[in-house]
């Protein structure tokens, strides 16, 4: 195969797995905690023609040399937790984490996720439970008759029930952290499971050891800018185009050689 319809196609995969991904984002727009990827592309290895450096003569070298990259290739889609926008929803279940931080879920096989969607319900039991129904860790349970519930910035869960004028706490919310967040694995259902790449995890209350403070009655949005998602769109589709060109250019020279032949 000539070298640059090598090169070409591999242009080809690399953009499309950047619309692959620029398409996820603007799915997920509307996605409460939803964190934006990107991708991340690598040269391939170089066919060396003139080594740089090499001798011109007894006392000359040469300032640079002749070599032919092969292509692209994509290493690694790389999840951005930066801040999302917090909006007022005035529901005292929904809680945003303000800085860093993930709540922590139990899943049904008892392993543990963790999440920065906070918009929680209450179970049959009264447990603060995922919109799946996977229970908050450690677990908050809610008594019946409950009238209004409270949760501070530092995870405090007090609340207060009929008949009585005061209120009582009924636990904390707790959130963990990560040396390395982009190394967590995405399992859908806006939750991530722990990976070598990401380190064990850290678990304070919030406002403790760089952990973020809590936020009732509001939720964090999707950090993707549809705008720059859009630009970025536009600019991997010309880069398709002009990849699926070279290949084009390089069929027609090839086949004006074979017939001259």
């Amino acid at each position: 195969m000539h070298a640059a319809l090598w090169a070409s196609v591999t242009g080809l995969d690399a953009q499309n797995n950047d619309i692959r991904v620029i398409s996820n984002n603007l799915a997920n727009v509307g996605t409460t905690g939803f964190k934006k990827g990107r991708p991340v592309f690598e040269d391939l290895l170089y066919q060396k023609i003139k080594q740089p450096g090499g001798n011109t003569s007894d006392s000359t070298n040469a300032p640079s040399g002749i070599m032919f990259g092969t292509g692209v290739k994509t290493v690694a889609t790389q999840k951005a937790f930066t801040q999302g926008s917090l909006r007022q929803t005035e529901n005292s279940l929904d809680v945003a984490i303000e800085g860093r931080g993930f709540f922590q879920v139990v899943r049904p096989d008892g392993s543990t996720s963790y999440t920065r969607d906070g918009k929680f319900q209450m179970d049959a039991s009264g447990n603060l439970v995922t919109a799946s129904g996977y229970a908050l860790q450690p677990s908050i349970t809610i008594p019946a008759q409950t009238t209004s519930i409270t949760i501070g910035s530092d995870g405090t869960v007090s609340v207060t029930t009929a008949g009585s004028g005061t209120s009582s706490t009924v636990g904390t919310i707790q959130l963990s952290d990560f040396i390395n967040p982009s190394g967590l694995e995405p399992i859908g259902e806006n939750q991530f499971i722990e990976t070598t790449a990401s380190g064990t995890p850290t678990t304070s209350n919030p406002q403790n050891s760089g952990l973020g403070g809590l936020n009732q009655g509001y939720i964090e949005e999707s950090n993707v800018n549809v705008v720059e998602e859009l630009v970025r769109l536009i600019e991997t589709q010309r880069a398709y185009e002009m990849n699926a060109k070279a290949i084009e250019t390089v069929d027609g020279m090839l086949r004006y050689i074979s017939q001259t032949l």
